[in-house]
């Protein structure tokens, strides 16, 4: 009981680490979409943008602060590209129904926050596996 325990409190540091990390990464692709897509883009453009900008910021923190890199530098790069793609892919799909109901289209913040949670756990478990080649495990 006391290991599984540990494992679970060192997964759950892993997990507030990549919280924190993450919000920094966020407040820039949140800012940037907020600011596109009341200025001069419509939402799923203002996505695209902003959250490629946060997807590099996002790498290196997360390659500095969180995980054990167990990759070369490069490869690491490309998966976390690729798994970030996906999460924008997600997030705008997201994005794109939710715009469908007229609240979310007034109220652009919440849209992008709900985009945002969703994706946070997808984003968690694969750039996990990028970055220590570990998927669901506990350690």
């Amino acid at each position: 009981m006391n290991g599984t325990f540990l494992k679970l409190k060192k997964l759950f540091l892993l997990k507030l680490k990549f919280a924190m990390t993450s919000s920094v990464a966020t407040i820039i692709d949140y800012s940037l979409y907020l600011l596109l897509v009341y200025t001069v883009l419509t939402p799923v453009p203002s996505n695209i943008i902003s959250s490629s900008c946060g997807m590099v910021v996002n790498f290196f923190l997360q390659k500095r602060f969180v995980f054990d890199l167990q990759r070369k530098v490069y490869t690491a790069f490309f998966l976390a590209i690729a798994v970030s793609i996906g999460g924008i892919a997600l997030g705008t799909t997201i994005i794109w129904g939710l715009n469908h109901w007229p609240f979310f289209q007034v109220h652009q913040y919440v849209t992008k926050l709900c985009a945002t949670g969703l994706v946070f756990f997808y984003n968690f478990y694969l750039k996990r596996f990028v970055f220590e080649k570990r998927f669901l495990s506990f350690d």
